[in-house]
């Protein structure tokens, strides 16, 4: 069985950019990577607005005609759209999904949205990096202030990393972040999955990410003592997490 290929998918506000450490070192391992931007993101014209589906549509085309098998990568928001990807490919081919995975991401039931996994959680909205957001002059969408950024995504990274992170986000238009997954126990459901829980993240707090596994239950847990993008607090702890999870599918 060849090497699964990684389809790293970021979340809200971000870009590709977020997986820029981590790629190479599946890359160094033989895994083929896909990271594309989500469309959501800023500029849009007046009247665009940007569903789910579009974001899936997005990011199965990136995937350029790649059969599989596939393990696909969500950070926070972009685990809503790996899940739909997962029930797609299932769906056109099944045995492509390989795996699908969560980090720090939004792991949740068919049909609910992050705000209602927040209130079972007993963490009712607004929560995480919420009270903080900015409507961009338009009102369609919201932007991340760079020291709240830096204070709720990035707090264990290097400064200056965490610095130069917060001002690469991006602006997001309402529609593609306020979103909830549509998935089945027959297909999305039938993959195997992984959830990397981030014990210090302020942006999708531990209690909420182990309300989510106990809503959505079944994944291997991983835990990580970081914040909410350990993708750039500890990098080669991540990519050894996905190396290992990719390496279960060659046994």
């Amino acid at each position: 069985m060849s090497r699964p290929a990684f389809l790293l998918l970021h979340g809200a506000w971000a870009g590709r950019w977020v997986w820029d450490a981590v790629a190479p070192l599946l890359g160094a391992a033989g895994h083929a990577v896909i990271a594309p931007d989500l469309p959501g993101r800023a500029p849009w014209a007046d009247g665009d607005g940007v569903t789910v589906s579009d974001m899936v549509d997005h990011a199965l085309a990136a995937l350029s005609g790649m059969e599989g098998p596939l393990i696909v990568v969500g950070h926070s928001g972009g685990g809503i759209v790996a899940t739909m990807v997962a029930e797609r490919l299932v769906a056109r081919q099944p045995g492509s999904a390989a795996g699908l995975v969560y980090l720090a991401g939004m792991m949740l039931p068919s049909g609910m949205a992050f705000p209602e996994a927040c209130t079972i959680a007993g963490a009712p909205p607004p929560q995480g990096i919420e009270p903080f957001l900015t409507p961009t002059a338009d009102g369609l969408g919201t932007w991340v202030p760079p020291d709240a950024a830096e204070d709720i995504f990035f707090q264990c990274a290097d400064p200056a990393a965490a610095r130069a992170a917060a001002s690469r986000l991006n602006a997001q238009l309402n529609t593609s972040w306020m979103i909830a997954p549509h998935w089945t126990a027959e297909g999305a459901g039938t993959v195997q999955r992984l959830y990397i829980e981030a014990l210090q993240d302020r942006s999708v707090p531990i209690t909420v990410q182990r309300t989510m596994q106990r809503l959505v239950p079944g994944a291997r847990i991983a835990t990580l003592d970081t914040d909410h993008a350990p993708q750039l607090s500890c990098t080669d702890r991540v990519a050894a997490i996905l190396r290992d999870f990719a390496g279960s599918h060659l046994e």
